[in-house]
């Protein structure tokens, strides 16, 4: 049972604790009995080894009668204030709020666009992209981004200065491709410190218009090149033949070659299973025999171990996933002068050149579209008819057999032309 004491002031008692101490007495409870309203009141107000949060003293007899006068004083209107200790405590809890939203408003304003992006954008964008992606999204921070909004604060990041990363990125030589990922790497910034409530409005890169031009490789190889250089990559490095042969004869990317596993080749059924590639939705590739052949005769690991692997720098045990395209393949191009004296990107030689021969390959030989398209695993067809000029018999066949058509149609007519004639009754002269 609660046994309460009252105190020397009117209207203020207390309860002791039990076993808790404060100083060398029992710990006490103090609470205030007031009328209100024809109606008793009694509202608790602290322990004494407790301090009030808004004075940060301890809770005494005195502090509390002096609470209660204060209470007593508004209820008569003498002083401005709340006349019941529930909205005294609610106007208190209110004053600490707003204190701490100004606190976090101020601290989210002063947040820059460098900070978030070290922050909170990388942990998150490591978790769930590629390696290579992010170690390119970190490129075009340290490189262009951070000079420019680094040390400004998101809410002050306007599209002038996304102007000026675009400038400095051209007026270095770098493609409107390089300039389109690194808009892309801020405007995906900027669009997770909107959703966590840092920005409100549209991105800054909205209205930064990107120049156009057609960036798209136009180098494929001859039949001859094809020979020459799996020649000279047989006798340099087995494994990086090897991968030539999949991209140059079933289509992959350089990424899906690397993140090939055993689990993947079905040699039953000629099929490689790519899995997790970069247009995210899995695909089949087909192996002609060659490819079979290859595989056939390799040594297979288990279903999760990876085909072609490198040693791990650190470690040097080997089983680590390839990340980059193998030197071995650069001086191969080398001692070949693919790209001797080429400056245009679009047509050097590179290990995406495999991919790209493929396709054209295939289009030359008078594969449609469509199903060119399938076979690289594109997302739209719009990236699959950048081979349509190279579909040459295809289109001169079309057109012979317009024109075949055309002649036809001017024959029939012809003909039909003079059997009316010809059943034309004579006229009487």
């Amino acid at each position: 049972m609660t046994t309460w004491k009252s105190t020397k002031f009117r209207g203020v008692r207390y309860r002791e604790h039990p076993t808790r101490k404060h100083g060398i007495q029992s710990d006490k409870y103090f609470s205030i009995r007031y009328q209100r309203d024809g109606k008793r009141v009694e509202e608790g107000l602290g322990w004494a080894s407790e301090m009030d949060p808004k004075d940060k003293k301890h809770w005494t007899a005195e502090k509390a009668a002096l609470m209660l006068a204060d209470l007593k004083a508004a209820a008569k209107g003498i002083e401005d204030g709340p006349t019941r200790l529930a909205e005294k405590r609610a106007i208190v809890q209110a004053e600490k709020e707003a204190v701490e939203a100004e606190k976090k408003r101020i601290e989210i304003e002063s947040i820059t666009f460098g900070q978030f992006f070290e922050k909170t954008y990388l942990p998150i964008s490591e978790t769930g992209k590629k390696l290579e992606t992010t170690r390119k999204e970190k490129e075009h921070f340290h490189n262009w981004i951070q000079p420019i909004i680094g040390s400004a604060p998101l809410k002050d990041v306007k599209p002038f200065q996304i102007e000026k990363i675009k400038k400095n990125v051209l007026d270095a030589g770098k493609s409107p491709r390089t300039l389109e990922y690194i808009l892309a790497t801020i405007r995906q910034t900027w669009n997770l410190a909107r959703r966590d409530g840092y920005v409100h409005d549209e991105a800054p890169t909205k209205n930064v218009k990107i120049p156009r031009i057609d960036n798209r490789r136009q180098r494929f190889l001859s039949p001859d090149e094809a020979r020459a250089l799996l020649d000279h990559l047989e006798i340099r490095d087995m494994m990086v033949y090897r991968m030539a042969l999949v991209s140059l004869f079933a289509g992959l990317r350089a990424g899906e070659i690397f993140g090939l596993k055993w689990g993947h080749i079905d040699l039953d059924r000629g099929i490689i299973h790519v899995v997790d590639p970069k247009g995210v939705k899995n695909r089949v590739a087909y192996m002609p025999a060659k490819l079979m052949e290859m595989f056939g005769q390799m040594t297979q690991g288990s279903h999760d171990d990876l085909i072609f692997k490198c040693k791990d720098a650190k470690t040097g045990k080997e089983g680590k996933q390839i990340e980059n395209t193998p030197r071995a393949f650069f001086a191969a191009l080398k001692d070949l002068g693919f790209n001797a004296g080429v400056s245009d990107p679009r047509r050097r030689v590179c290990f995406h050149t495999l991919r790209h021969t493929f396709a054209s390959w295939h289009v030359a030989s008078g594969t449609d579209l469509y199903t060119v398209k399938e076979l690289l695993g594109h997302s739209v067809m719009a990236m699959t008819e950048r081979y349509a000029h190279l579909g040459v018999n295809a289109m001169q066949s079309a057109t012979r057999n317009i024109e075949g058509f055309i002649e036809q149609s001017g024959k029939a007519e012809k003909e039909i032309s003079r059997m009316a004639v010809q059943s034309r009754p004579a006229t009487k002269p």
